[in-house]
């Protein structure tokens, strides 16, 4: 599998920056977590600050996995470190591309719903992935965590 980068969905011609809810002039902080050297986002804002890391800290974090073992192993402090208005995309090999995973939109429900988090949106995320969002429900958002 390949980790091209994605310019956007192509039925609906929406930049990937955007679909994932990236925005200029919010100096928004990106992290990619166990993306590929040559996985990138086309047409960042520039007052975006991208890195390499997860949630922590971070306003949207894209998390690629390849099977449900190692996600499973990673998603309880995905979601603990996930700040109230951030945003967590799950990315996960794309079956219509013909990857093979045993990871799916409900396998990714049946783990993040319990640990306080709704899944807003789903989306493909370039040629060899699909993501669902993932932000913390109002009701678990915590008092003291607003940005």
């Amino acid at each position: 599998m390949s980790d091209t980068p994605a310019s956007g969905d192509r039925r609906s011609g929406t930049p990937l920056a955007k679909k994932l809810g990236v925005r200029a002039g919010q100096g928004q902080r990106l992290r990619l977590l166990h993306a590929g050297p040559d996985w990138t986002v086309p047409g960042l804002p520039g007052d975006v600050d991208l890195a390499a890391g997860g949630p922590g800290g971070a306003d949207l974090t894209v998390a690629f996995y390849r099977s449900y073992a190692d996600l499973a192993a990673e998603g309880e402090g995905l979601a603990r470190d996930l700040a109230d208005h951030a945003m967590l995309w799950i990315a996960w090999p794309r079956k219509a591309a013909g990857h093979v995973s045993d990871l799916t939109e409900n396998a990714l429900r049946d783990l993040f719903l319990p640990l306080g988090l709704v899944d807003v949106k789903v989306a493909a995320l370039g040629e060899d992935w699909s993501g669902l969002k993932f932000v913390r429900r109002r009701e678990n958002r915590r008092k003291s965590d607003a940005k």
